[in-house]
């Protein structure tokens, strides 16, 4: 059994094949998938997908990258994630790699979500580039260690990553793992225990060897397990459950 604990089935390659997105889920046993939110105007969209889809389910939250789109303040987000089917905030971030200063907007944005999970009780879905200095320190400024969550699509360095884990953080490995120059990540998958890891796919994007380049899905999930369990020299079923155990306990309003 495997999982995806972060992607993007309403953006519109996806959300047009989405019947078969499913059924390849099905048949290569990826039995949940998490769909994050980067976008208030694109949440119901998002929302829908999740209602009619018994193993999908969703957050709430507003990308970093999205400088012009609607800002919603703590108290909206607290009441948006009630939804049954809402399991976490985000994603949600910081990242300097698109964006240039002044980004004080985009650090309130981020603290504005972290009070948000921490009043509604969920865990955090984060997005950070070029950025994981002050992403680590806003993050224990805010107090996020009490909720929790994930350090998603993770590309930073090993030391950024006992940081987070020590913020009661999970680091998950996308496609970019599968990835032969990327050793900076091989280096964490390889270090960080297995007990602290997530997978995801980051879909449409990141597709991993052997599908690089091409659209990605839920499905191609398996590689990105199959690769850490090549790393850690362990049975991929191993990298599976325990994986997918990871993300039962964090999104804990999941059902099995």
């Amino acid at each position: 059994m495997y999982v995806d604990s972060h992607c993007h089935l309403n953006f519109p390659d996806l959300k047009n094949d989405l019947p078969g997105v499913l059924e390849r889920m099905r048949q290569n046993q990826v039995t949940h998938a998490l769909l994050a939110s980067v976008t208030m105007p694109s949440w119901p969209g998002l929302m829908e997908i999740v209602e009619a889809t018994p193993n999908l389910w969703g957050s709430v939250g507003v990308h970093p990258d999205e400088e012009d789109t609607p800002e919603p303040d703590v108290a909206e987000l607290v009441k948006l994630a009630q939804h049954p089917k809402v399991v976490a905030i985000g994603e949600t971030g910081l990242d300097y790699y698109r964006l240039s200063e002044p980004l004080d907007w985009q650090r309130e944005r981020f603290r504005r979500h972290i009070r948000a999970a921490r009043e509604a009780g969920l865990p955090l879905i984060i997005h950070t580039r070029n950025s994981a200095a002050d992403t680590v320190r806003i993050l224990a400024e805010e107090g996020a260690e009490e909720i929790g969550g994930v350090m998603h699509c993770f590309t930073e360095t090993w030391d950024i990553a006992q940081q987070a884990i020590a913020l009661n953080f999970y680091i998950s490995m996308s496609g970019i793992v599968t990835f032969k120059n990327a050793e900076v990540v091989h280096d964490v998958a390889t270090n960080t225990p297995l007990e602290r890891l997530l997978i995801e796919t980051d879909s449409p994007y990141l597709a991993p060897v052997p599908h690089r380049g091409k659209l990605n899905d839920p499905a191609k999930v398996v590689h990105v397990a199959e690769k850490i369990a090549d790393l850690k020299g362990l049975p991929v079923a191993q990298v599976a459950q325990q994986t997918s155990e990871n993300f039962f306990k964090l999104f804990n309003k999941i059902n099995k």
